[in-house]
């Protein structure tokens, strides 16, 4: 028998009258939650765009009277000799602690403990990720302690017969690599755990059947299976790095000089120590367009698509 017209076309306006319903439904509901990102996060990028490009200031009349000055801010940072330095050492900062550091060291710490008794891979996980946990304040401070003149390895090179060295001076930038590598480590050795332990042993198995060695087995089966977890790993380590503050401001302060100014220090002096909040906002985007390349250079290298 067919179809009433009348009552097929009645229940299809009541459906989609209740699509609707818990559409708007849903919409009200998300409705705080999109508010609270548009004003805390939305408001502070549009804002941070805006300011790049005038000459606001904490004091003098640039304060009172923000004008909006194009690029000058750019083109007086690119013509700047601090700023090429901070770019240099933010590119050597970041290449040897995240990509040489943090991720490979990482990697090794997750394959090493691959398989290993669970009782000790947990004991082991807990000494590497207190370091982690530490806040970056403390680290700087266990690590000027480590490293100042009467530190700790100064007094182990005492014991064998060795002259003291200030290695906060002689090797600032080693030195605050070497502490944010013990800071970062954790986290991508718990990133690549979790990958590892994904891994089907079937596969590996049936490689070494085939004849692989054990490195065959990880260059070709490993890392190739985990490697959109390398590319993310990668991603977080390195926008974490690029924002490393605290760390080297307070083992260092950026110097001796600029040895160890890195982007991030620069970008608080000019905009907190001499007040130039516009010019400081400028130095900001740049850093955010170093992140941004960076993450598309790593997405391109490992053949992942964006």
């Amino acid at each position: 028998m067919a179809a009433n017209p009348v009552v097929s076309g009645t229940a299809r306006t009541n459906s989609s009258a209740r699509r609707d319903y818990t559409a708007l439904r849903s919409v009200l509901f998300l409705f705080p939650a999109w508010a609270l990102l548009l004003v805390f996060f939305a408001g502070p990028i549009l804002l941070t765009f805006y300011f790049a490009f005038t000459n606001l200031s904490l004091t003098g009349t640039a304060a009172q009277n923000v004008q909006f000055i194009g690029f000058q801010n750019f083109a007086a940072m690119f013509q700047d000799p601090n700023f090429r330095v901070s770019m240099v050492n933010t590119i050597l900062f970041l290449l040897a602690s995240a990509v040489l550091g943090q991720q490979i060291l990482g990697f090794i710490l997750a394959l090493l403990m691959k398989e290993k008794n669970p009782t000790f891979r947990r004991l082991i996980g807990i000494i590497i990720i207190a370091g982690w946990v530490t806040p970056e304040i403390v680290v700087a401070f266990c690590w000027v302690a480590f490293l100042s003149d009467n530190g700790t390895l100064n007094a182990m090179l005492g014991y064998a017969g060795l002259q003291p060295i200030a290695w906060l001076y002689t090797f600032p930038m080693v030195s605050v690599i070497i502490a944010n590598i013990w800071h970062g480590t954790a986290f991508s050795m718990m990133v690549f755990q979790a990958a590892l332990d994904d891994v089907p042993k079937a596969i590996e198995e049936a490689a070494v059947i085939d004849g692989a060695s054990r490195f065959q087995v990880l260059i070709r089966v490993v890392i190739p299976t985990v490697k959109g977890s390398i590319v993310t790993n990668m991603i977080l380590v390195t926008l974490q790095t690029l924002g490393v503050f605290t760390l080297i401001y307070a083992m260092t302060g950026g110097g001796p000089g600029t040895a160890t100014q890195t982007l991030p220090i620069f970008m608080y002096n000019q905009a907190f120590v001499n007040y130039q909040l516009g010019y400081g906002t400028a130095i900001s985007l740049i850093l955010l367009l170093v992140g941004i390349l960076a993450s598309l250079v790593y997405m391109r290298s490992m053949n992942v698509k964006v």
